[in-house]
């Protein structure tokens, strides 16, 4: 009986500890089960750490994670983007489906042997699957961040009752497309959120030409000329031109081109016909006489050049021709400078035929401001390019080394006043002046150059005339203040 019962013992010692195996085998096969539905220790989703949390939490997550605002700075200012401005969304279905192969691709048991030997297993890096809109930032960029913080440039404004101008302004600009890669970036990420918008720096623009036009036209009323002023601008490198003829704060008609006596700067025509004739190379007495004739404005040296080099009697003709064939209808010369030589023939022009003003030009030289500008640009032209008016008129007879001789000739007249006061010392100006007295009296002043500018090359010339008398020094002093106001519109000040 007692052997009996130690079995009946044994056996039920037995059965318990088998139940309790089985028990507490099938609690851990659940409680491992419900630890499986969680993701793994160390996984990530979009560099955010979801070990130990389930789909639902999961997905929630990523939504706080993701929803922030991005911090934009705008120099001093910072604005708030809310990912939903740009249409972000996140892909949760497609990453979610993601991190559960990655929960499950060990098979159970061996997943479950590694639980129970507290071996944790490494999960995975899931990257981030997003969509945005770019049409929809660069919206928001371009109408709420640029036209809201950027700071426009402001331009040069003239010094009231001067001809000075007040500095311009740098302004800041938004880069969009740098903008939209810097936020693009910030949108991805989870945790660096915070963006620094790249600016670029914008010029001040220029006042309009019509303001120039204004300018020069209140410096003349400014300065009290009652006489008549002829201008002519032709900027070399953008092509911008000013002409007007004014006279006591009424521009003249619809025509500005005005006859005006040329006096010493009908020299320029004579150099272009006599450079025209000769190889410069092979006659040095002729350049000995032009240089004396346009660098020291001798008319003797004048009269003799035309005699040697184009016709002992006719020169002036044939420069006229030369003028003419080039297009300049209102320049000519009619004669040589010394007293006494003869009137070879009167010129009728459609500048000196007007009828609604005068300026009582002298028979034998006459041009206008825009002929003398233009004869300019031709000179200028073929020095920097070897083409122009001069190769298309008379092929091959004007080089492009003899145009720089005579624009060498042009700056090396030097005159404190006129043009050359009007532009910073060491400035070079390619200019020829002239003015015409009659008993003593000057009635016709002018000057035409060729200014050297830090923002371009420019051509100015400017005639004035008086029908009783021009004071020097207030004549001189005018042309001094519209070349000024020319040189300091294209050279403007920025702070």
């Amino acid at each position: 009986m007692r052997r009996k019962s130690s079995f009946s013992a044994l056996r039920w010692m037995s059965v318990f500890t088998l139940l309790a195996a089985i028990t507490l085998t099938t609690l851990q096969v659940v409680r491992f089960s419900r630890l499986r539905v969680s993701y793994p220790h160390g996984l990530e989703i979009a560099g955010v750490p979801m070990g130990g949390l389930n789909r639902q939490e999961t997905a929630q997550r990523l939504l706080e994670a993701y929803s922030l605002p991005v911090e934009l700075r705008y120099g001093d200012d910072i604005i708030h983007l809310s990912p939903t401005v740009t249409g972000f969304e996140l892909d949760l279905e497609s990453m979610l489906a993601a991190a559960d192969l990655e929960r499950t691709k060990q098979p159970f048991w061996s997943a479950y042997w590694d639980f129970l030997w507290g071996r944790k297993t490494q999960g995975g890096d899931i990257p981030l699957r997003s969509t945005y809109s770019e049409i929809r930032l660069r919206t928001f960029l371009e109408e709420e961040i640029a036209t809201r913080y950027d700071k426009p440039s402001s331009s040069a404004q003239p010094y009231v009752g001067t001809v000075k101008f007040e500095p311009g302004s740098y302004g800041t600009e938004l880069d969009i497309d740098q903008a939209i890669i810097s936020i693009e970036k910030a949108l991805q990420s989870h945790d660096d959120r915070s963006v620094t918008l790249p600016k670029g720096q914008t010029s001040p623009p220029r006042p309009s030409l019509q303001n120039l036009e204004i300018l020069l036209k209140q410096t003349i009323e400014i300065s009290e000329f009652e006489g008549i002023t002829g201008l002519y601008l032709f900027h070399l490198d953008t092509g911008e031109e000013i002409h007007f003829a004014y006279q006591e704060g009424e521009e003249l008609s619809v025509n500005p081109d005005v006859a005006f006596t040329t006096a010493s700067i009908v020299k320029i025509p004579i150099m272009t016909s006599v450079f025209r004739r000769i190889d410069k190379d092979d006659d040095p007495e002729t350049l000995n006489l032009l240089q004396k004739m346009i660098v020291e404005s001798g008319n003797d040296p004048a009269d003799w050049v035309m005699e040697r080099v184009i016709a002992p009697d006719l020169a002036p003709l044939e420069i006229t021709k030369d003028m003419l064939a080039l297009g300049l209808e209102n320049t000519f010369l009619a004669g040589e400078f010394g007293l006494g030589s003869p009137l070879l023939r009167e010129y009728k022009t459609p500048a000196n035929q007007r009828t609604d003003v005068t300026t009582d030009p002298d028979l034998y030289n006459q041009s206008t401001s825009s002929d003398m500008g233009m004869l300019l640009e031709d000179i200028y032209l073929c020095a920097q390019y070897g083409g122009g008016a001069f190769e298309a008129v008379f092929p091959g007879q004007i080089t492009m080394s003899e145009c720089n001789l005579m624009l060498d000739y042009l700056a090396r007249n030097k005159m404190p006043n006129l043009l050359e006061a009007g532009v910073p010392d060491g400035t070079e100006v390619a200019h020829k002046h002239g003015w015409v007295t009659y008993n003593g009296i000057m009635h016709t002043l002018g000057d035409a150059g060729i200014i050297y500018s830090p923002s371009g090359d420019y051509v100015l010339v400017i005639f004035l005339y008086h029908p009783e008398q021009l004071i020097w020094a207030n004549a001189s002093a005018l042309v001094g203040q519209l070349s000024e106001a020319v040189y300091n519109f294209y050279n403007l000040p920025i702070q």
